[in-house]
């Protein structure tokens, strides 16, 4: 719980029931324009939890940055606690539209930074010691890497308490079970023993409004779920399908790819998953699933070398079946709004 009536992000102060934004400088770049770290700060009138929400880590990924915006939306009436927004933390790879820093390092491996250090590290830092270390409990938006897609799952480690709750109540089709990534925000949070969820769902440079929805719906049952916003009287367990582990299967060879399976398929040891077609000949080979499990990522390149990865394959707590069922429940959920306006709950906590 954070107790304080002021809290202070880039040397302004706000008073409990206050929102605004702060702009904390980084750097500048090349063209000496300036680059600086937006925070929206929204305090609720009542002590609580003190949550912040991270989207753009990776300049190129677009579902979070939209999540976070419209979370920036709501009205978050008698919230307890208070939440630290940071729409686009990676502003500089942002206007690249590019996953990385513009001296091509990945920002995600330099956590928790150095004042005196790189580009980079100097956002880390920034970012670690305004927003991070003011906070309780930490939420990050990621979708996969450029080609890739990723079907909406949390990742999360065991070793700090809380985080597995936190995943829980977020509610994604998948629950993945995640080691460490030395240099990763993640890892940061994990050092500071804060309870801490990583959001993944969709693919790079797009907007996907499933998983928008399911982002954004997540990030507020877990707000409920902290007691920050008042739970609902219709609110019910959306139960994710538990992964322990997870790996990818790779090509055998180059040439043209298909795939046979969506996203969220159970597979069995042995199956047919897709095939690489000879692009100067007739001959094709299949690709054979080495494991049982559930299908949680893909490629998105239908032109493949080999030892490409293809299928990002989890191992369920359940059997797949049953955590087919699962995903396809939440699914069900979802795919009803994708008739109703994109902007239809940009106002709404309720």
């Amino acid at each position: 719980m954070i107790g304080d009536d002021l809290l202070t992000v880039g040397g302004k102060s706000f008073r409990r029931g206050e929102r605004g934004v702060v702009e904390l400088p980084v750097g500048r770049l090349v063209s000496h324009a300036e680059l600086a770290l937006r925070v929206n700060v929204i305090r609720g009138r009542k002590p609580g939890p003190s949550l912040f929400v991270t989207a753009g880590v990776h300049g190129d990924e677009l579902n979070g940055v939209e999540i976070a915006r419209r979370l920036v939306g709501q009205s978050f009436s008698g919230l307890k606690g208070d939440i630290l927004i940071v729409p686009v933390v990676n502003v500089a790879a942002f206007l690249l539209r590019s996953r990385y820093l513009p001296d091509r390092r990945d920002l995600n491996r330099l956590f928790p930074g150095n004042a005196d250090g790189s580009f980079g590290a100097r956002v880390a830092r920034t970012l670690m010691d305004e927003v991070v270390k003011k906070s309780t409990h930490g939420i990050d938006l990621h979708t996969a890497a450029t080609g890739r897609i990723n079907l909406p799952q949390t990742r999360m480690a065991d070793r700090v308490d809380g985080s597995r709750a936190m995943a829980k109540a977020f509610g994604a089709p998948v629950m993945l079970k995640a080691g460490n990534r030395e240099g990763s925000l993640r890892s940061a949070c994990e050092k500071r023993e804060m309870p801490y969820v990583l959001f993944e769902a969709g693919e790079a440079l797009r907007i996907e409004l499933p998983a928008v929805t399911f982002g954004l719906r997540g990030v507020m049952r877990v707000m409920r779920s902290l007691g920050m916003l008042r739970k609902k009287s219709k609110d019910r367990e959306h139960p994710s399908a538990y992964c322990m582990s997870s790996s990818w299967l790779r090509a055998s060879m180059g040439g043209l790819f298909r795939s046979f399976v969506p996203l969220g398929k159970a597979v069995e040891e042995g199956q047919v998953l897709g095939g690489i077609g000879d692009p100067f000949g007739s001959g094709e080979t299949e690709v054979i699933s080495d494991r049982r499990g559930i299908v949680i990522g893909r490629t998105g390149a239908s032109l493949v070398d080999e030892g490409d990865a293809l299928f990002h394959i989890a191992q369920s707590q359940v059997s797949p079946e049953k955590a087919e069922e699962r995903i396809l429940l939440s699914a069900e959920e979802v795919l009803p709004d994708l008739e109703r306006p994109p902007y239809r709950d940009s106002h709404s906590d309720q």
